[in-house]
């Protein structure tokens, strides 16, 4: 998604008709460190930024950071990177660079170059499965080229095992009247801590199942469609219901948006989603809820989702960002849990995605997470 840049603010909280937002708690975040890369930095000739998904390799010790450049600066690829989060601490150091490749060995090529069958991928989150040592990572697709989200699996080198796609109502149509909309599919990726299962969110909703937010309204239900590793093919589905669009532009009918960025496993069934919202002059809005999956009804079967054919998952706010303490609020898009800390909490890490946009930033943010 592009953005701009970005200035801390305060924002609310937008209810919505057909997902029940739960008052919030105690403060369940408390910020332990931040850190920033330079803007295109060079790690062994590939210009650093856009990342978009981030996981952490307790083996290793490091963290695993995706970059959603479509092969236009180089191709297709996955940095990692140590970090110490504590305050005070050094910027993340990068350690290695993996170029995604195909099944033939080749990285994919860049759209300009790519013949018409052949999709690029959008690389948006990542994950690590603990099990198999190999890589989770969720492509947004590309609607106008006339090609759908999909999930990827690929050994630590890069090269592809398999593609997973999504059942056939993700498939954008010529028309424009069903299917992914551009630049709004796949944003966030989850693990189940069994590894069995990943949990694929779409940033928006499918055209048939409503409409974008806007400021005066939540977005109609974004899918978050669970599959089950073993066999590649979805289990089950849910909706979750993105907030009105909390910041106002600073001139009106600028751009506005809000959508889901990333979602994480709490446990086996409790997930926390991270909404990120923008307005043109104004800056981010970044708000973090938790959901149960078991509070929803299975949507899998639903060609299109109305008022009337399912129940959301209501949403409890877990924490407004901007509440936080960080030096400015970016476009975050990835979650992961890293490290415990020494007093047996667990340790949460944003990243934020520049858009290789020199008015934005690349941000590490660890937070101590209780709850």
């Amino acid at each position: 998604m592009l953005v701009a840049a970005a200035i801390p603010i305060a924002s609310g909280i937008a209810g919505c008709k057909s997902g029940a937002v739960v008052a919030p708690g105690p403060q369940r975040l408390r910020l332990v460190a931040e850190a920033r890369w330079p803007h295109r930095a060079d790690f062994q000739g590939t210009t650093v930024g856009g990342l978009s998904g981030i996981d952490y390799d307790p083996q290793r010790r490091e963290y695993l950071l995706l970059s959603d450049d479509r092969s236009d600066l180089a191709p297709a690829r996955f940095y990692s990177a140590q970090w110490t989060a504590a305050p005070g601490a050094e910027a993340p150091r990068l350690v290695d660079i993996v170029v995604f490749r195909r099944r033939d060995g080749t990285p994919w090529p860049s759209r300009r170059r790519a013949p018409k069958d052949m999709p690029v991928p959008d690389p948006e989150a990542l994950r690590l499965r603990p099990d198999t040592d190999t890589l989770l990572w969720a492509s947004e697709g590309d609607v106008p080229r006339g090609f759908g989200p999909t999930l990827c699996e690929s050994r630590r080198d890069g090269t592809l095992i398999r593609e997973m796609p999504l059942p056939h109502v993700f498939q954008p149509d010529a028309a424009g009247r069903r299917g992914t909309r551009d630049n709004l599919g796949l944003e966030g990726l989850a693990l189940t801590p069994d590894a069995r299962h990943a949990w694929l969110a779409m940033e928006n909703a499918l055209v048939q199942d409503g409409p974008i937010p806007t400021l005066a309204a939540p977005g109609g239900p974004c899918r978050f469609t669970r599959i089950d590793l073993e066999t590649g093919k979805a289990s089950r589905q849910i909706a979750y219901v993105p907030d009105a669009i909390p910041l106002r532009p600073l001139v009106p009918g600028m751009p506005a948006d809000n959508g889901v960025s990333e979602v994480l496993m709490i446990d086996a069934h409790r997930m926390l989603v991270l909404e990120r919202a923008y307005a043109t002059g104004v800056g981010n809005s970044l708000r973090l809820y938790e959901i149960d999956t078991r509070a929803a009804t299975d949507t899998l079967a639903l060609e299109a989702l109305s008022r009337d054919n399912h129940t959301p998952a209501p949403k409890k706010l877990v924490a407004d960002f901007a509440a936080l303490g960080l030096s400015r609020l970016d476009n975050s898009e990835g979650l992961c849990w890293g490290p415990d800390l020494p007093n047996g909490s667990r340790l949460l890490v944003a990243v934020s995605d520049d858009n290789f946009n020199p008015l934005q930033i690349t941000q590490f943010a660890a937070f101590e997470f209780t709850g």
